[in-house]
């Protein structure tokens, strides 16, 4: 990888590890409690201006992409999701803006998922950190959303916390 690659490689991964960590005040939603009040729309402002940020990107290196590849259109599709979600709004019921919230870093989450894969970046999806070249990584099958199973890559240190001795 050139010097130039590298720094831009570098750049990616602090700017998503960034988007990360702003997610991870919201997520997972049955074990994190939700700032609230000034801090959450802080934080809720926060998440629209990474998604703002990183929508133009994933478009730009999607569009590099033949038209047909998979990983392009779920890619595009995942963009026009973040483009319904900026257009929304929180509702004015109690705790509507921290479900609104939420929706915003699910989505946010998905975009830096497809940003990180067409990149090239992947991550370890026991430890939620990047897994970068020459890390030691082991194969993790799981049930995917739509049924069947998903292949993922973790670090080979965190594959046995997926699998907790019986």
């Amino acid at each position: 990888m050139t010097k130039t690659a590298q720094a831009a490689a570098d750049t990616a991964t602090a700017g998503t590890d960034l988007m990360r960590s702003s997610i991870a005040l919201l997520l997972p939603h049955d074990t994190v409690r939700p700032p609230a009040g000034e801090k959450l729309a802080a934080l809720t402002a926060t998440l629209r201006g990474h998604m703002e940020s990183l929508i133009p990107q994933v478009e730009r290196i999607a569009a590099l992409l033949p038209e047909d590849d998979i990983p392009r259109y779920c890619a595009v599709a995942c963009v026009s999701e973040a483009r319904v979600k900026l257009s929304a709004r929180a509702g004015t019921a109690p705790g509507e803006d921290v479900v609104y919230a939420r929706r915003l870093a699910r989505t946010l989450s998905a975009l830096c998922d497809h940003y990180e894969a067409l990149t090239g970046r992947g991550m370890c999806v026991a430890c939620d950190r990047p897994i970068r070249a020459g890390d030691d990584t082991a194969p993790y099958d799981r049930a995917g959303n739509s049924g069947g199973t998903v292949t993922s890559t973790v670090h080979a240190a965190c594959a046995p916390s997926l699998h907790p001795a019986h």
